[in-house]
């Protein structure tokens, strides 16, 4: 549901200004081959004071487990341990990596244990897609949530008592290959594929370092000549790295989210001449041209002039608002908030101005 406060936020989140700024290029793009590998793995978390799984699959593992320690359990037993947890385990591997240097990890049940609270996750590897180990995890898990219940079937829980962490937990075995250090250019990826923001890019690196040492391939993607030693190849890229860029302004875009019921407007948005009746409102937007006379022997051109004007009126209180010049969404939404109208309704108007074609900007509803 829309609120009269999400109204006042679709006011102030006017973003993407027409003023230009700079950025860094690592807030901009990313160096081909420089990131993070996903890994996973299974194990089972023990000690935990009576929350554990009731699962087949939990006592399977703790069987396997005792077996490769030389325990060896009957056919058909079941352990009906209450203190053990059967866990999916994942970790982001952070490119460069070596073998003996510590990651975080991240342990979630996988049945229906109530709390992984005061739980230790025994040593679990951590494979990759290719079903290669990277790293072993084992340690004590910390767990924000809280799971309680009470003999009469009262229960409380805080927070989610079911995923806990393990600061350090992980072990690298295994480095990645990034590729950094191979041939003579690296690649720049865009986050937000843009040809000016491309092209301005170019023309940034190679005011710095010189004509030609940047050249882009496509929207997204630039090529930037690099020395082939290393350690230089990690100095060039230092330099790279903080060099001052213009983004090119995105397109104009108007994002609703309709479960939040917060408005994103681009300031590129445009209206142009159009009514529309919602309810018991009236927004109206027209256009008139006028002219300007110079004086006699002035020996000025006459020159025709735009005038934009713009009148919401809530026929229910009988108010009306009018701009003397240009209109904008921002207007727009301003004398909607003013009228006293439903957040509701700016969303109403916005989507038949882009039906009526008078929204010159993509709507989007997410």
């Amino acid at each position: 549901m829309f609120t009269r406060k999400s109204v006042i936020l679709m006011a102030v989140l006017l973003i993407w200004s027409a003023v230009s700024y700079a950025e860094r290029v690592k807030d901009l793009a990313n160096v081909e081959g420089v990131r993070p590998n996903q890994l996973i793995g299974y194990g089972l978390v023990v000690g935990l004071s009576g929350t554990g799984d009731k699962t087949s699959y939990a006592d399977q593992s703790l069987m396997s487990m005792l077996n490769k320690f030389g325990i060896n359990l009957p056919p058909g037993t079941k352990t009906n341990s209450k203190n053990v947890a059967a866990v999916a385990v994942h970790a982001d591997l952070p490119a460069f990596s070596k073998s003996g240097q510590r990651i975080d990890v991240t342990v979630s049940s996988l049945g229906n244990a109530k709390s992984l609270r005061g739980g230790t996750l025994l040593l679990t590897p951590l494979k990759g897609v290719d079903g290669n180990v990277y790293a072993l995890a084992q340690g004590n898990l910390l767990v924000g949530g809280l799971d309680a219940s009470g003999a009469d079937g009262s229960r409380i829980t805080v927070n989610v008592p079911s995923v806990g962490r393990v600061p350090g937990g992980g072990i690298v075995e295994k480095t990645v290959n990034t590729g950094f250090d191979l041939g003579n250019t690296i690649t720049l990826n865009l986050k937000n594929s843009d040809f000016t923001t491309a092209t301005n890019l170019v023309n940034a690196i190679n005011a710095k370092l010189g004509k030609g040492t940047a050249y882009a391939t496509d929207a997204e993607s630039v090529e930037v000549m690099a020395p082939r030693i290393p350690n230089q190849r990690v100095a060039f890229l230092s330099v790279v790295e903080n060099i001052q860029v213009t983004p090119g302004v995105g397109s104009a875009k108007v994002i609703i989210n309709s479960r939040t019921g917060t408005v994103v407007i681009g300031s590129n948005v445009k209206v142009t001449a159009a009514a529309v009746t919602h309810g018991n409102l009236v927004v109206k937007v027209s256009e008139k041209n006028n002219v300007s006379q110079p004086n006699p022997f002035a020996g000025g051109n006459t020159q025709v002039t735009p005038e934009t004007e713009l009148s919401i009126e809530n026929e229910g209180k009988g108010r009306m608002f009018k701009f003397p010049k240009g209109v904008t969404l921002d207007d727009i939404v301003q004398a909607v908030n003013k009228v006293g109208a439903a957040p509701g309704d700016l969303v109403a108007i916005l989507e038949a101005l882009k039906q009526s074609g008078a929204l010159q900007a993509d709507l989007m509803v997410i």
